[in-house]
C-alpha cells in the first residue's frame, strides 16, 4: 500500500517546507481524516520562485527541440514506471476510483509524448518576397508562465500546465490545488528526474488570492494559464490585464446532451451514465443537462434512473468502486442546496439527493427530471453526481436550450441522422462537440471553450502555440 508522502514546495529544485510557514490540512475525502500538512508560501517564497523562474527562462529558451523532447519523453517513461504510486496518491487526495486515477496517469504519458514530438514541429514560415528581400514568421516562447490548476484531475491538470510550456521553451511557476498537492509534486518530480533544469519549473502552494496577486503583479510573468471556475477566472483576468498578460482560460461549463428519438436509447445510456458519474460528476466537461426528445423521454429517464441506482459508491481504493466520494466538504453542501432548490421549484427527484454514510464526503448518484429552466441548478454548473433530464419537442427547441446558457465548453449529441449531425456541428455553441460519443479529448486535439467557458486551448499543437508569441522578421 502506497503511503501518503510528506509535503513541500519545489523552488529551484529544492524541497521547501517547515520554517514556521502556515500549513494547509490535506484530507482524505473517503474518510474525512487529515493525511498531510502542506506548507504555504510566504511572499519571500514567491519572490524566490519568480527569481529562479526568470533564470530558468533564460536557460530553457536556448534549449534545442531535441533537449525538450528528451525531457518530456523521459518524464513519460518515469510516470509509467510510477503509475501505481501516482494513481494511489491521487485517489487518496481526490477520492476518484483507482481505475480512473490509473487512466489519468496514462493520459499524461500520452500528452508528454505528444508534446515531445510537437517541440520539434514549431516551424514558422517564410513568405514569398522579391529577390534581395526576406520575411520570416517565427514562433518564440512567451516567457514565464504562471499556471493555476484545480483539484478534480490532480495528475492530468498539472501535466497540462507543465507540458506545453516546457515543450515551447518557457519556464513555469505552477500553483496546483492545495487539496491535491502530492499528485502535482509527483508529476513535476518526474520531469526533474528526467533532466529538466531545476530553474525551469517551480511548484508553490498558498492562499490562492495571495499567490495569484503576487505572481500576476510581477513583471517576470508573461502569461497566465488557469483552469477553474468562471467566477475565479474572471477575477484573474482582471489582475492579468494590469500587465497585459497573455491568458489561456479553461473555465466552467454546463454540459448539454441532446438525445433524439432516432437513436438506440440503451446504447446512449450505456455511455452517458458512466460519463455522468465519472469522478462523481466533478468534471468540467461532464454531461449534465440531458435534452431529450419527447418520444424517447420516459424510456431514457427510466433507464437512467435504473442505472444510477446500480452505481457502486465507495472508497476509491476499494475493489469494485465505480464512484468515489466528492473531493471536499463544499461539494456535498452544494449538491444539497442545488437539488433542494430544484425540488422546491417543482422538479422530480427520482433517486439520490442525499449524503451516504457518516464519514467522508459521499453523495448518492442523483437524477432529476422536468426541472424548471429558471431553477438554479439549470443555470449554475452543479459539478457533482446529478443528471438533469428534461423533455423537448424537436430539433430547433433542443438547440435553443443547448445554447441558452453563457457557457460553451463541451456539448454532446446523439442522433443517427447524418444531415442532423452536420447541422448540430454547425449550430452548437461550444469549444468541443461529441456526436454519438463522449470521447472529446485527446493529446492531439485542442481542449478549450467559448463564451464564459474561456478562451485559448490546451493539448494539441494549439496548446504549445498558446505558450508562444509570433514574431515577423523582415529583411531588406
Amino acid at each position: 500500500m502506497t503511503a501518503y508522502p510528506s509535503l513541500h514546495m519545489i523552488i529551484g529544485g529544492e524541497k521547501v517546507s517547515g520554517g514556521g510557514r502556515r500549513t494547509f490540512d490535506v484530507v482524505n475525502p473517503a474518510t474525512g481524516e487529515t493525511i498531510g500538512a502542506l506548507p504555504l508560501a510566504e511572499a519571500a517564497d514567491l519572490d524566490k520562485a519568480l527569481e529562479v523562474a526568470a533564470e530558468g527562462f533564460r536557460i530553457w529558451r536556448k534549449s534545442t527541440p531535441q533537449q525538450r523532447a528528451a525531457v518530456l519523453q523521459g518524464a513519460a517513461r518515469l510516470m509509467l514506471e510510477r503509475q501505481e504510486e501516482l494513481a494511489r496518491i491521487a485517489t487518496m487526495e481526490e477520492g476518484k476510483p483507482l481505475a480512473e486515477s490509473r487512466i489519468e496517469v496514462l493520459m499524461n504519458v500520452g500528452l508528454f509524448n505528444f508534446y515531445a514530438g510537437e517541440a520539434q514541429r514549431l516551424y514558422g514560415r517564410e513568405l514569398v518576397r522579391p529577390t534581395g528581400q526576406r520575411s520570416v514568421i517565427r514562433h518564440e516562447p512567451v516567457g514565464v508562465v504562471a499556471a493555476f490548476s484545480p483539484w478534480n484531475f490532480p495528475i492530468g491538470n498539472p501535466g497540462r500546465k507543465l507540458g506545453a510550456p516546457i515543450a515551447a521553451g518557457c519556464a513555469v511557476i505552477m500553483k496546483s490545488a492545495e487539496e491535491t498537492p502530492a499528485s502535482a509534486l509527483g508529476v513535476l518530480q518526474c520531469l526533474l528526474d528526467a533532466g529538466l533544469p531545476p530553474q525551469v519549473a517551480q511548484a508553490v502552494f498558498g492562499v490562492p488570492d495571495e499567490v495569484s496577486r503576487h505572481l500576476l503583479a510581477s513583471p517576470v510573468v508573461s502569461k497566465l494559464s488557469f483552469t477553474g471556475s468562471t467566477v475565479v477566472g474572471k477575477q484573474l483576468m482582471k489582475l492579468a490585464a494590469d500587465n497585459m498578460l497573455r491568458t489561456t482560460m479553461e473555465l466552467g461549463g454546463h454540459g448539454p446532451v441532446l438525445v433524439f428519438d432516432d437513436v438506440d436509447v440503451d446504447r446512449v445510456l450505456d455511455t452517458a451514465v458512466p460519463g455522468k458519474f465519472r469522478n462523481a460528476g466533478q468534471v468540467c466537461v461532464s454531461p449534465t443537462r440531458f435534452i431529450v426528445q419527447e418520444n424517447v423521454f420516459e424510456k431514457f429517464r427510466d433507464g437512467f434512473v435504473e442505472r444510477a441506482k446500480a452505481v457502486q459508491v465507495g472508497d476509491g481504493l476499494a475493489e469494485g468502486t465505480q464512484m468515489g466520494p466528492m473531493a471536499n466538504p463544499r461539494r456535498p453542501d452544494a449538491m444539497e442546496r442545488l437539488i433542494g432548490g430544484a425540488k422546491d421549484a417543482g422538479a422530480t427527484l427520482h433517486t439520490g439527493g442525499e449524503r451516504i454514510g457518516n464519514q467522508g464526503f459521499f453523495y448518492a448518484p442523483s437524477v432529476l427530471s422536468e426541472i424548471p429552466l429558471d431553477a438554479e441548478i439549470m443555470n449554475e454548473e452543479p459539478f457533482g453526481p446529478v443528471a438533469l433530464i428534461n423533455p423537448f419537442k424537436g430539433e430547433d427547441e433542443m438547440i435553443a436550450e443547448t445554447n441558452r446558457l453563457p457557457y460553451g465548453l463541451a456539448a454532446y449529441a446523439w442522433t443517427d441522422d447524418v444531415q442532423r449531425q452536420r447541422r448540430l456541428a454547425d449550430e452548437i455553441e461550444s469549444g468541443m462537440v461529441g456526436i454519438n460519443s463522449h470521447m472529446i479529448g485527446g493529446a492531439d486535439s485542442p481542449f478549450g471553450g467559448v463564451k464564459w467557458s474561456g478562451h485559448g486551448a490546451e493539448d494539441g499543437p494549439e496548446g504549445v502555440l498558446a505558450c508562444m508569441v509570433t514574431k515577423a522578421v523582415h529583411e531588406g
